[in-house]
């Protein structure tokens, strides 16, 4: 799952961009309202998480902006503005979440889940196609109940293929959702987790889609 962060204070924006790593998200950063614009229009991430005293414009107008635009991406407000006008603003905006600074990290991820969950139409925090099961609260995925040891991009490969049940992801797309902006990512980095995620998986249960990309089937229950 790819996250925008578009925060001006470079502290705490890199607390936040180690902390959602380490739990399996893909985060770029910018600090300005007119660059997340151009970023969303251009790139649009999965997560946009928007402060609103931006330097340049506020991300008020950072929200009008995308949502005049009819940008559906899942935008949550992060912001010391914690008055009831202002978060009935930004929800009135087209906000779909706001959680007010300061937060404990706990409820951040667990807003970030509700929203994955929106994306991905499941009404869990697990995924069961087949035999497997991929929880996105513990990170643990399993076969049969039994337990499965994966490395931290093996796992963010198999829960965006996973959430996408039934559709072709692309290289490049599974690429963004895999690396940060600036990692130096090698010609075949999808191909090479790709094939030591098979080693530990049933057979056929990523496909190749010759000449597109992969996908699984999309027998999915919750």
């Amino acid at each position: 799952m790819q996250i925008l962060l578009v925060e001006d204070d470079l502290s705490l924006a890199e607390g936040l961009q180690q902390a959602l790593e380490h739990e399996g998200f893909v985060v770029n950063h910018v600090t300005h309202g007119k660059g997340a614009i151009h970023v969303v229009e251009t790139e649009p991430p999965d997560i946009l998480i928007l402060d609103l005293g931006l330097p340049d414009i506020d991300g008020l107008d950072v929200l009008a902006n995308l949502r005049k635009s009819r940008n559906e991406t899942q935008i949550m407000l992060l912001t010391a503005r914690d008055s009831l006008q202002d978060k009935v603003s930004g929800l009135d905006q087209g906000a779909d979440d706001y959680l007010a600074k300061p937060f404990e990290m706990s409820e951040l991820l667990a807003r970030l889940r509700v929203l994955e969950r929106r994306i991905s139409t499941s009404i869990s925090n697990t995924i069961t196609i087949q035999n497997i099961s991929l929880d996105t609260n513990s990170l643990n995925v399993s076969i049969n109940d039994q337990a499965i040891d994966l490395s931290r991009r093996e796992y963010m490969l198999l829960k965006v293929l996973m959430q996408n049940a039934g559709r072709i992801m692309t290289r490049d797309r599974l690429e963004s959702q895999l690396y940060n902006w600036g990692d130096e990512v090698s010609s075949n980095a999808v191909e090479v987790h790709i094939h030591h995620l098979r080693k530990k998986l049933p057979p056929e249960f990523i496909k190749t889609v010759r000449g597109v990309g992969y996908k699984v089937d999309s027998q999915k229950s919750s």
